[in-house]
């Protein structure tokens, strides 16, 4: 049985129903999850981009409302992502005992982690496009690199569910993801150059931010808002789908041990 827990993860299309069945629960409420997605980073835009940017007018040379709008969308999708991987996969697994019941199918356990991390993605990557369009009406991102911006969102939405999949494994309640929050989800927000420049940090903790997938996927869809192609594109890209596939590894093998041992 322990063997089994570490072994890779096996891929195959049964996953798609999963997918499926989420997103058509979700369609029901699909209005108000996604006005209750792009709420908070409005409020945010408006009340810092357009009050702290009265007074801060330019970052590099950037309006510093399309500098926060830029980054205020990976964030967005950041905390998207690990929500519905976090409470709503939680409840799936742990009080309604979907999972349970979906095993008791042809499906296999990776199928179901699997859907779970693409699922928290594309639920994502949704709100991030939804908030695109208020960017647009606010005359941010009307450039063709606009275009690559949604691929990078489902990236993004990947890295982070697979990461929040991991405390999903291991949480025994809803009060375990505050940890989560708290200390990981928004420290790394101050740190990867979100409402500032990261070189504005001392220079010890700049090396570190560098590593953060928050700050690669700032460094990534900034450039893209702002009409420009990013700078270091594959190592960020890179550094994206390092998180990925270790968090989905390590959420695979330790959910194999909390309900098939």
């Amino acid at each position: 049985m322990t063997t089994r827990c570490y072994r890779l993860p096996a891929f195959s299309l049964r996953f798609i129903p999963v997918w499926r069945r989420n997103f058509l629960v979700w369609r029901k409420l699909a209005v108000a999850s996604v006005i209750g997605n792009i709420a908070e980073p409005l409020i945010t835009l408006i009340a810092f981009g357009y009050g702290l940017g009265s007074l801060v007018q330019r970052i590099d040379g950037i309006p510093y409302i399309e500098f926060l709008a830029s980054g205020s969308i990976a964030m967005s999708v950041m905390m998207a992502a690990s929500f519905e991987a976090l409470y709503s996969a939680f409840s799936r697994m742990h009080v309604q005992k979907t999972w349970e019941s979906l095993l008791n199918t042809p499906l296999e356990l990776d199928d179901i982690v699997l859907a779970e991390m693409l699922w928290a993605a594309s639920k994502a990557m949704i709100s991030g496009i939804a908030i695109l369009g208020v960017l647009f009406l606010l005359g941010i991102g009307l450039y063709p690199t606009t275009l690559f911006v949604p691929w990078v969102l489902f990236l993004i939405g990947m890295t982070f569910a697979s990461l929040a999949l991991v405390m999903n494994a291991i949480a025994r309640g809803y009060d375990f993801f505050t940890y989560y929050f708290t200390l990981l989800l928004t420290p790394m927000i101050f740190l990867s150059g979100v409402y500032y420049p990261a070189r504005q940090l001392p220079i010890w903790l700049q090396a570190a931010t560098d590593f953060l997938p928050l700050s690669a996927a700032v460094q990534l869809v900034r450039p893209l808002l702002l009409g420009r192609l990013p700078e270091q594109a594959v190592a960020h890209l890179l550094v994206l789908m390092a998180y990925c596939a270790a968090g989905f590894y390590l959420a695979t093998v330790l959910t194999r041990r909390r309900l098939l041992q």
